[in-house]
């Protein structure tokens, strides 16, 4: 039987590329999104569904469950993809901008999983993915809430390893690094104000440091991570975490073997903030 894959976030970047690479080997694929337009070309492929999704709205994401069932009878896999990065001052944020950033990295997550769970728990079998980020292991300045939200996506991800192994249900984690998406376009919400001034310094080093680390010298393309999920989905092993891109792999071994006064000390000294 063909198996099926429901992808949230599949407009652009990591979504986009995965829904393509599972449907030319095979698969199913429910490529969702909030504007379905932007999936017209995906549309055309056989065996795909484009259908809506937001990810902060509760009547689409049971819209989408029951469309992606109705259409293929089952979904296999589950990849939870949508998100975006909220950076800058904490100050700078207003409570609504907050809460949007947990709405959709966060409860987003758990709400589209409680969505799949009841047909893989009666299954007794699937894999459900989570894009967490080198971010949900280490930070950088600025991203209070970004890396508050990839820190609960590991944390929550880990523990739904306990609960859903018991049932036939694996959980997988991937964790890249600067990806050559639009990241730092309309996926990236970031907050400055002229009347804070004295956090400028950090925000320039910042700047200039996402725009070295998103080049095309260190950044990696988003079908490299469509790979490492087709890895993680595919490989047959109870492995928990994924690491994808060259710049991940050097980041969290740093994070990992040094102390925490090292590793916050070398980041500094990269972002001139030393």
């Amino acid at each position: 039987m063909t198996q099926t894959i429901f992808i949230t976030g599949a407009s652009s970047g990591i979504g986009r590329e995965t829904a393509k690479l599972f449907q030319s080997r095979g698969w199913n694929v429910v490529a969702t999104m909030r504007d379905p337009t932007a999936g017209s070309d995906l549309a055309s492929l056989d065996n795909l569904l484009v259908t809506r999704l937001d990810v902060t709205d509760s009547a689409s994401i049971r819209s989408a469950t029951e469309a992606a069932l109705t259409r293929f009878g089952t979904i296999d896999v589950l990849l939870n993809n949508a998100g975006y990065g909220a950076y800058g001052p904490l100050e700078a944020f207003d409570m609504d901008r907050i809460r949007r950033q947990f709405d959709t990295n966060v409860l987003g997550v758990l709400e589209v999983t409680k969505s799949v769970l009841p047909h893989m728990r009666t299954a007794k079998s699937g894999t459900i993915v989570n894009v967490s980020s080198i971010g949900g292991k280490m930070t950088f300045p600025l991203g209070t809430l970004y890396h508050g939200t990839k820190f609960a996506v590991e944390g929550l991800s880990e523990a739904l390893h306990y609960e859903l192994e018991p049932l036939g249900i694996r959980m997988k984690i991937i964790e890249p690094g600067m990806i050559r998406t639009d990241f730092g376009g309309r996926s990236f919400d970031f907050a400055q104000s002229d009347e804070l001034p004295d956090y400028a310094p950090t925000v320039q080093g910042l700047m200039q440091a996402f725009a070295q680390l998103g080049s095309g010298a260190t950044g990696s393309d988003p079908d490299l991570v469509a790979e490492v999920i087709w890895t993680a989905v595919t490989d047959g092993t109870p492995t928990l975490r994924y690491t994808a891109g060259a710049d991940a792999v050097s980041f969290l071994a740093a994070r990992k073997a040094q102390d925490d006064a090292t590793f916050i000390g070398n980041l500094k000294a990269q972002l001139a903030l030393a």
